[in-house]
């Protein structure tokens, strides 16, 4: 079997990393596990030093500020000595064969995702089986879960590959570093792993799921749920709440649209334009609304009178890049209270794969 370098940033998640460590030296391979620590202060560090581990490979980042997984994944799978990577979170746990049924998949511009098997932290997903055998490290029942993942749970028939992205993800290396990695505007953390999976799909990479692979992840250890900012099993961190909010506007202003998916993850991916917007009448409110929504350009200028400007309005420069895709041409036109001027219907989002 091939080898696999399981990249794994890791923040005060000692008691999830250990078990994340474990279970990986549990599978049949001895694949090299890589452990970026970003600053913990919970002795994630004496522990790595503890381990006599010749295929774990470790990064230290002495802090005291985080650079978070934006960087640590960049970095991490740029140290990777073997040609397939996997991009592995601190609080999962991977099953039985996780790395026969995934490698059986994985191939030059292809992603491959294990399956996520969760406890109810979140709203049940068409990605993911919802299943709780354990909330906290030390609550984690792990024979149960070996065995109901090598005994009892049986994929179905019809359903062995689907088509999305998510973490654990894995790839080629190379195929990693050919669109330049993570985009640093996410650092540290939030909306990288969307914006990346827009990349992989419009650079033409497959993204498939494999259902026989599975892991059992802890959900949102690092940042949103993580107790040393602040977070708890299911109660959002303030440096989460944070970012998420910051970062989502990014990511709309790159983009033109907030993150969009499919049932399966499958990412949806709207055409970029360049887009402008004049506002008379504005005020500071309507300035902050609005602003991630356009990104200077003048190909679609859009006129907003802030006197009479609506929700309607609003959801309509929310949809605006279908809307043109769909029924745009040349000219000028207007839509609710909006005016819309379109002088160029050039797209852009094939230049936003790789970071330069």
């Amino acid at each position: 079997m091939k080898k696999i370098t399981f990249v794994i940033p890791s923040r005060n998640n000692l008691e999830f990393l250990q078990l994340a460590y474990k279970s990986i030296r549990n599978l049949k391979t001895q694949h090299e596990i890589l452990v970026l620590n970003d600053a913990s202060t919970d002795g994630t560090e004496e522990w790595i030093i503890s381990l006599n581990d010749p295929d774990l490979i470790t990064y230290h980042n002495e802090g005291p500020e985080r650079i978070g997984i934006v960087g640590m994944f960049n970095k991490g799978i740029e140290m990777a000595r073997t040609d397939i990577i996997m991009a592995f979170h601190a609080d999962m746990v991977a099953a039985p064969n996780l790395d026969k049924h995934i490698l059986k998949h994985v191939k030059k511009g292809t992603v491959v995702s294990a399956t996520r098997v969760e406890p109810p932290l979140h709203p049940n997903g068409g990605e993911k089986i919802t299943l709780d055998f354990g909330i906290e490290a030390e609550d984690f029942n792990e024979d149960k879960f070996n065995k109901w993942a090598l005994n009892e749970y049986e994929p179905k028939p019809n359903k062995l590959v689907t088509e999305g992205i998510f973490a654990p993800w894995c790839m080629y290396k190379e195929d990693f570093t050919a669109i330049g990695g993570h985009d640093e505007l996410f650092a540290p953390q939030s909306k990288e792993d969307s914006d990346l999976f827009n990349r992989f799909v419009l650079n033409g990479y497959k993204v498939l799921q494999t259902w026989e692979g599975l892991v059992y992840h802890f959900t949102s250890r690092g940042s949103r749920f993580n107790k040393y900012v602040g977070g708890a099993a299911g109660k959002n961190s303030e440096e989460w709440l944070q970012t998420t909010t910051t970062n989502m506007k990014k990511f709309i202003k790159k983009w033109g649209t907030p993150v969009q998916h499919d049932a399966f993850m499958k990412p949806i991916i709207s055409p970029v334009y360049k887009k402008g917007v004049n506002i008379t009448n504005s005020n500071p409110q309507l300035q902050e609304i609005l602003e991630p929504w356009f990104n200077g350009g003048k190909d679609i200028i859009v006129e907003v009178d802030g006197n009479n400007f609506t929700q309607q309005d609003f959801q309509i420069i929310q949809k605006l890049n279908d809307i043109i895709k769909d029924s745009g041409g040349i000219g000028q036109f207007e839509l609710g209270n909006l005016r819309i001027i379109i002088n160029s219907l050039k797209e852009y989002q094939n230049t936003l794969i790789k970071i330069k």
